[in-house]
């Protein structure tokens, strides 16, 4: 006679409390007590998901093809550059019109109707340029190309290189900056940043053909000003000498305080160069790892100490 095996008893389904646990009504508490810490409905705000599908979407405008759906003939990419664009007016209206009625502190939003105003104003402004952006976008490429020999093609600089990845979003974040759009430029640089390491603030002015190599850990700053045909690479910051703050002790914001960068300047890596007054020449060379808080003229080559290099034996080849 076989026996069968005794099966596993059931656990017990525990029965919690009726009403909030202790710990929920913790957490509860936490969020209420604070806030800033938390938005609902009735504060408009720009959507995170939203506009990290605004920041790929404009990666398809600006090198169809290459990001984004693959289309087999040009009729079918005017059809497909049509509707991506319906897409983004419809997505950057909404998110713009959030932004604009955005208000964190009770003082610096718009009524629902001058919200709707200024969206449609900045929108179709933006709209204008980008063919001038995607101009800026298709020399950027050129320039990686031309000037990392590791790049085989102009393909390769568009798919693979970081700092194109960045200039994407930067310049077409910049736009939306300058019309004076609340959050969602600083929001799509943050999407970039944590893409490509590469952390450019949207107020930044990039000039033409510019080239940023390897990119990791590049940091450029809001009042920066760079001009035509210049090269950073990795580990490169444009940065304020110091945070002055105002009578009351306060952070002092909206002033002028990062460097300007003049044409055809090339920064290696891990270079450091701060301040609102320090304007690196027209055609310099900025060495790597050097610290730089005063101007040097046109046609320079900054330096740093020379790397001193002592040699010893190694313990463990002593004791053979």
């Amino acid at each position: 006679m076989l026996c069968m095996p005794d099966l596993p008893k059931k656990p017990e389904t525990k029965t919690f409390e009726v009403g909030i646990q202790p710990w929920k009504a913790a957490v509860h508490a936490s969020i209420l007590a604070n806030g800033e810490s938390h938005r609902t409905a009735d504060s408009p705000m720009p959507d995170v998901a939203v506009v990290g599908s605004l920041v790929e979407r404009l990666r398809w405008l600006a090198f169809p093809g290459f990001f984004g759906p693959r289309v087999v003939d040009l009729p079918s990419l005017e059809k497909h550059i049509d509707g991506l664009l319906d897409e983004l007016r419809a997505l950057l209206f909404g998110q713009m019109e959030a932004a604009f009625a955005y208000d964190p502190v009770g003082s610096h939003g718009c009524q629902a109707s001058e919200a709707r105003r200024r969206a449609s104003e900045a929108l179709e402004g933006f709209l204008e340029r980008i063919p001038a952006v995607r101009s800026l976008l298709a020399e950027d490429a050129t320039a990686a190309y031309q000037g990392d020999p590791a790049m085989h093609h102009l393909d390769e600089a568009i798919l693979c290189c970081p700092g194109v990845s960045a200039l994407i979003v930067h310049r077409f974040a910049h736009e939306l900056h300058l019309r004076s759009v609340p959050l969602i430029p600083r929001m799509m640089s943050e999407i970039s940043h944590a893409a490509t390491g590469i952390d450019i603030h949207p107020g930044a002015v990039i000039g033409r053909r510019m080239f940023i190599d390897h990119g990791t850990g590049v940091v450029i700053g809001e009042t920066t000003r760079i001009g035509e045909g210049c090269r950073l690479y990795q580990g490169v910051t444009l940065g304020a000498k110091r945070l002055e703050v105002d009578e009351t002790g306060r952070i002092r914001r909206g002033y002028r305080r990062h460097p300007t960068i003049e044409d055809d300047v090339t920064i290696y890596a891990g270079a450091t160069i701060l301040g609102e007054d320090t304007v690196i020449g027209r055609g310099s060379v900025v060495n790597g790892s050097v610290f730089v808080t005063s101007s040097v003229p046109a046609g320079s080559v900054v330096s740093g100490p020379n790397l001193e290099i002592r040699m010893r034996q190694r313990e463990a080849d002593r004791v053979r």
